[in-house]
């Protein structure tokens, strides 16, 4: 999407803008379907592994001396998390395009056929997508938030039964 932006405000040549967004957009298609799949197992390992990792931690007393013993399966779940929000980033690089094709200008007489492009950015609705379902921050967030208030009622659950 950043290359598609610095070749347009380069060239300004809107007889190609189309056919370089639907070049864009086929290849985001095409890489987000093919890593669409690990990126589901991903998340649900990270989910059900910070859980069950966090009443270990609170129902196991060995586990509380040893914290360092933890380290890298957080890490790697701060790993799938960012890379969660760097397939939603691109999504959000998408949504911002049409407003700056709309504030380019491509010389007298194209504000029509400019107007058609950034209509057809905008309907195309390119992004990374997850199983047909267009990935953004903030449905990231949105997943995050409800995580965490499930580990936050598993964990004071456990604690509130000792």
């Amino acid at each position: 999407a950043d290359a598609f932006c610095c070749n347009v405000v380069d060239d300004l040549d809107l007889g190609t803008v189309v056919h370089e967004w639907n070049v864009l957009q086929a290849i985001l298609r095409k890489s987000s379907g093919t890593i669409e799949l690990a990126l589901v197992a991903f998340m649900c390992a990270i989910m059900f592994y910070l859980p069950s990792l966090m009443l270990d931690f609170l129902a196991i007393p060995e586990y509380r001396d040893t914290p360092p013993a933890l380290a890298p399966g957080l890490v790697v779940s701060l790993g799938i998390i960012r890379f969660l929000f760097l397939a939603a980033a691109i999504t959000d690089k998408c949504t911002r395009i049409p407003p700056l094709m709309n504030s380019l200008s491509f010389g007298p007489g194209t504000e029509r056929y400019r107007q058609y492009i950034v209509d057809y950015i905008t309907n195309s609705a390119a992004g990374f997508y997850v199983f047909d379902v267009r990935l953004s921050t903030a449905m990231v967030l949105k997943l995050i938030y409800i995580w965490g208030v499930v580990a936050f009622g598993l964990s004071t659950q456990l604690l509130s039964q000792k």
